[in-house]
């Protein structure tokens, strides 16, 4: 009894497949032709569409139509940058179209091309940059700020993909943040380190801030400050305006005084 079922179910099994692989295969040329245009690049684009590239690189695309005929009927292609249209040259839009991204540039990760027929826009094909970089810490700046007042330091972070870690350091040592009164803030693009009212003995010496990429290791730079004694500061506005009132009573004055002083001096004379 236990044959027949086997056998049975291995000839439902036969017919399903039989049925089963034309039907894959069809589907699978209708989903080509539903494509209709094809992106090649160099570098190799990934399985999710994405080129991985880093700074001044270059980058080659090349878009191609299908060969069909029916395609071929639907006129040239198109390229487009983030939904704006790419302005390509006469002979650079029929059957294969090229587009070279170089040098690449911070502007131009995440940049998202897309490939289509004029005619058709529905037939189209994409791929996404992934530009790396890293951080843009580098060299030393000298800072003078006078005691008493705000001390503010900042580097530029931004990088890709993101650095892992950041730190602070004075004359070579960690950034004792509660002894100094320092305020640290990281957005993912700048770290700040601000301290209020600052004294020499706390707060002068070489800061260093560092930023760790696990791509391309660490990058440091570094702030001589110097401190320098509290100025008084005169409010020159105030001063000013009080010397011109001065002025304008001394001429009201003399000018009413003028006549007491003409009449004086005639009679001297005779």
């Amino acid at each position: 009894m236990i044959f027949p079922y086997i056998e049975v179910h291995q000839k439902k099994s036969k017919m399903k497949l039989m049925f089963g692989l034309p039907l894959f295969y069809l589907l699978l040329r209708c989903a080509n032709q539903a494509l209709g245009v094809t992106i090649q690049s160099v570098p190799e684009s990934n399985s999710d569409g994405v080129i991985q590239t880093e700074l001044e690189k270059t980058v080659s695309l090349a878009c191609q139509r299908d060969s069909s005929s029916e395609l071929q009927a639907d006129g040239e292609l198109v390229w487009l940058r983030n939904g704006a249209l790419v302005s390509l040259k006469e002979g650079n839009k029929e059957g294969r179209s090229s587009v070279c991204v170089t040098p690449v540039l911070h502007a131009d990760n995440g940049a998202n091309f897309t490939c289509h027929l004029s005619k058709n826009a529905t037939v189209t094909a994409s791929i996404i940059l992934n530009v790396a970089y890293p951080p843009q810490i580098s060299g030393s700046e000298d800072v003078t700020v006078e005691e008493e007042s705000d001390l503010l330091l900042q580097c530029d972070i931004e990088a890709n993909p993101p650095v892992a870690n950041t730190s602070w350091t004075l004359n070579g040592e960690e950034l004792d943040l509660a002894a100094g009164g320092f305020t640290v803030t990281n957005d993912g693009f700048k770290i700040q380190l601000l301290a209020s009212k600052v004294e020499k003995s706390l707060h002068e010496g070489t800061y260093a801030c560092s930023a760790y990429s696990d791509k391309y290791g660490q990058h440091t730079k570094t702030f001589s400050v110097t401190l320098t004694e509290k100025t008084m500061k005169f409010p020159l506005m105030p001063i000013i305006a009080g010397l011109v009132v001065v002025f304008l009573t001394l001429l009201l004055a003399f000018a009413s005084r003028w006549k007491k002083i003409a009449k004086c001096c005639k009679k001297i004379s005779k």
